[in-house]
């Protein structure tokens, strides 16, 4: 396996840019996910790293050979696509076979690399189907098996799961993690789900508009977005985000709100929100770190709730605080209704800021 590198990556059609000045490593036998909504690049990208489209600018190295230049087929690397690709009328050991026999191996090698993969990926007992005779589930392994026998570099993967349902998704998710861990590779993974690459993902690169907006482990572009944008895209719910106005008192600073209630901030978050280019912020917070009251109580802000949905063991609640729909988690026991007013509690150590204007998280000073 090998290092996958990015350096200032462009690729634009005239006026438009698809991926605009992208730069991340892919460290040897890492796992990266590229994540972002419909039209972000994610896609774009993947296809500039195997070649497929040309480059308007930029370099990519695969180990040490810079591939600005070089053709799919000599970038030795290995694709695995969104509707399998497998070819119909082929048994699955002749599909696993067929990148082996283009590179004229021996027929004992190429029966020996095949059989070694579809150990590796329990579908031993099905190389004499046909891929009609297989789920989903089942031909997504023949086509990891595919790209496995050719021993490749790099693994590219656009959007594998996303035609599996919901059940075949969650069990896939789990043995392309294992399948990772296996054999050490390095993987680059395109999804729109942000869930497939929070559970998955060693790193993140959040994409929107052409441009990579954060890249981190999960755990950090979760507990630290460094935006509004990566902060409402991660998470499932996503992060709950309220406009507000900083008022200063002193050393002390309070949000404030046109519907007439004032929350004050920690010494820490006054520094934060003091920092900010304007006056207005944004204030942030996941669904767990709130706390729901049925009176008034101290530090709490007034609501009034939109929407109640019972999982089982969690109940979400859409409150509406200050014209923003705010997500928080329940115990199912707590019982609340549509239209109810509410207060909600914020916790100040686990609460974000950011700057409304260039919507940049903000940072104590």
């Amino acid at each position: 396996m090998a290092e996958v590198v990015l350096k200032d990556v462009v690729k634009n059609y005239g006026s438009i840019y698809a991926v605009n000045n992208v730069s991340f490593m892919v460290a040897d036998g890492e796992f990266v996910a590229l994540v972002g909504p419909s039209g972000c690049g994610k896609t774009t990208t993947l296809n500039l790293i195997a070649g497929l489209i040309p480059m308007s600018g930029g370099d990519i190295h695969i180990g040490d050979r810079l591939v600005n230049d070089l053709d799919p087929k000599d970038r030795d690397i290995a694709m695995v696509f969104q509707n399998y690709a497998l070819y119909p009328n082929k048994t699955v050991f002749s599909n696993l076979a067929f990148p082996l026999q283009m590179r004229k191996l021996a027929k004992s090698d190429i029966d020996t690399k095949v059989q070694a993969a579809a150990k590796v990926l329990d579908i031993t007992h099905l190389l004499e189907r046909k891929p009609r005779e297989l789920s989903g589930g089942q031909q997504q392994r023949v086509a990891l098996g595919r790209a496995l026998v050719r021993d490749p570099r790099a693994f590219l993967m656009d959007e594998p799961l996303s035609n599996l349902d919901a059940k075949l998704r969650v069990q896939m998710r789990s043995e392309l993690k294992r399948f990772h861990q296996d054999l050490n590779a390095t993987v680059v993974y395109v999804t729109h789900d942000q869930l497939e690459a929070v559970t998955m993902a060693d790193k993140m690169v959040v994409m929107s508009g052409g441009l990579l907006q954060q890249y981190d482990t999960p755990a950090n572009v979760f507990a630290n977005p460094v935006n509004t944008f990566v902060a409402s895209f991660v998470g499932s719910p996503a992060m709950s985000l309220i406009p507000l106005e900083v008022v200063s008192k002193g050393t002390e600073a309070a949000l404030t709100s046109p519907e007439g209630w004032e929350l004050p901030l920690s010494s820490a978050n006054v520094r934060k929100a003091l920092s900010s280019s304007t006056s207005k912020v944004v204030l942030g917070a996941r669904h767990s770190t709130l706390k729901l009251h049925k009176s008034a109580a101290p530090g709490a802000v007034p609501g009034k709730v939109y929407t109640v949905e019972p999982t089982g063991d969690i109940t979400f609640a859409q409150v509406f605080i200050n014209g923003a729909v705010v997500n928080i988690s329940l115990d199912p026991s707590v019982a609340i209704a549509p239209d109810e007013q509410v207060w909600i509690a914020f916790d100040q150590d686990r609460m974000h800021l950011f700057d409304a204007a260039t919507t940049m998280a903000l940072k104590a000073v």
